[in-house]
């Protein structure tokens, strides 16, 4: 029995590509109105102070910074969406990839928010869902935003796929 890994290939082509477009979309922000976008360089800094045992922390901005935890926050960033188109295709199957629509891609870009809000916003020590931060409501409403700009990162990527099959064919 053989398995077809083309469907897996692509949805980890599509993951990348929609946080790419969440990339270009903070940038856009950066530029018109001023909105920081995200330090991937915290988010390597907590994967960097794991293999010491250390997953929680009062201040991640505050705790020591480590080697190399810039690149490993970006590739941290980018194997994480990688591994949610899998997870959407995985969920939706390969069906989905052959004739994508939007809703359950951003329905499922939002169900990622749980994983910021519960498990890296509190070992950040910023509190479940930013609620110990200076501005709990704003902080909610960019993560809100970037989880819905990669769930439409993932439709968009998902047609840009059947659009270069649709030409290769």
């Amino acid at each position: 029995m053989t398995i077809d890994t083309e469907p897996f290939g692509v949805a980890l082509l599509v993951g990348l590509g929609a946080t790419a477009v969440l990339d270009l979309w903070a940038i856009t922000l950066k530029f018109t109105v001023g909105i920081a976008p995200t330090n991937w360089c915290i988010v390597g800094r907590w994967f960097c102070h794991m293999p010491s045992g250390r997953f929680v922390h009062t201040s991640i901005a505050g705790a020591e910074s480590r080697p190399h935890e810039c690149a490993v926050g970006w590739a941290a960033h980018y194997a994480i969406g990688g591994v949610y188109g899998l997870a959407l295709v995985v969920l939706m199957s390969g069906a989905w990839l052959a004739r994508p629509s939007v809703l359950p891609a951003l329905l499922f870009g939002l169900a990622t928010m749980v994983f910021p809000f519960f498990v890296m916003q509190p070992c950040f020590g910023m509190g479940v869902a930013s609620s110990n931060t200076p501005n709990p409501t704003v902080a909610r409403l960019k993560t809100l935003m970037s989880h819905s700009i990669f769930g439409i990162g993932l439709y968009l990527c998902a047609v840009a796929v059947q659009f270069t099959r649709a030409g290769m064919h």
